[in-house]
């Protein structure tokens, strides 16, 4: 198997193909083989999963995943890393390599015809422009067991915060209503090509059977959450005033008591609990 984390090797294969890294695209590929090895390890894959992995690159998180998984489905949207990953990644019969943009793929579809018979579960090296989107494509699809990311550490330890705190936002609650997340290593900039200017770090989300609070409408919970962080520094109050103009200032005051919400508390207050109930009284 090909080291492509040696720098030597990485080098070569860049000189060999004529590859230049894209910036636009969010190319940063790994440079330490530990890794792909450790996320692989701590996100529990083995023999009974099947991975669907977006974004492979030169494939050193493809090669582990292969090694350990049942079946591997890469998803790259840069067809000009069909030679190299025909080099670094082709041997692997267990892997099945599409060119495909993941985020107009239907992913239960892909599931259900790709990986029959295995525990589904989503692993990437996410480019940090479009982390937002595909995690919440990958929990949106209600396919996968698990899903264990590499993304930027500002935005792991947002999936990660807890209701009140800095971090604590409109896309936490979104993860962790699909999910529960677990914050397991860093990955400083050192250990890429080339070096991101941030360090990075790996969340592993195992995605819930049931949604954590009693929820009646789905589409309204979200569209609460959306509201509540929309003005960050305006009380509840204000901001479910302009997220909800249809509703006076005295209806909502009404509504936000009768489920123990004090009209003067902040959105960044609230837990998944809270903004289920604050959802259903609207309702």
């Amino acid at each position: 198997m090909l080291d492509v984390c040696d720098p030597q090797v990485m080098r070569g294969l860049l000189a060999e193909f004529g590859f230049h890294f894209s910036k636009s695209k969010g190319q940063n590929f790994l440079t330490r083989r530990w890794v792909p090895e450790r996320i692989v390890r701590e996100s529990g894959i083995d023999r009974s999963c099947g991975a669907v992995e977006i974004g492979p690159g030169f494939g050193p998180l493809t090669q582990e995943l292969c090694l350990h998984a049942g079946k591997v489905v890469a998803l790259e949207l840069d067809t000009t890393l069909r030679p190299v990953l025909e080099k670094t990644v082709g041997e692997f019969d267990n892997l099945d390599l599409r060119f495909t943009d993941a985020l107009k793929a239907d992913l239960p579809a892909l599931v259900n015809e790709a990986l029959p018979g295995l525990t589904p579960v989503a692993c990437a090296n996410l480019p940090y422009y479009i982390t937002s989107p595909v995690l919440t494509k990958l929990l949106e699809s209600r396919c996968f067991a698990a899903v264990t990311v590499m993304v930027q550490k500002e935005v792991a330890l947002r999936i990660c915060a807890k209701a009140g705190s800095p971090d604590y936002s409109a896309f936490t609650v979104l993860c962790n209503y699909y999910a529960a997340p677990k914050l397991l290593f860093d990955v400083p900039p050192s250990c890429f090509m080339p070096q991101p200017k941030v360090t990075s770090a790996v969340v592993c989300l195992k995605t819930r059977p049931q949604p954590p609070a009693d929820i009646a409408d789905e589409a309204l919970f979200f569209r609460t959450v959306r509201a509540a962080f929309a003005m960050r520094r305006k009380t509840l109050l204000n901001c479910l005033s302009a997220g909800f103009p249809q509703k006076s200032k005295a209806e909502l005051t009404e509504i936000m008591q009768s489920v123990g919400i004090a009209p003067t508390a902040r959105g960044e207050t609230l837990d998944i609990p809270a903004f289920a109930a604050l959802s259903n009284a609207l309702r």
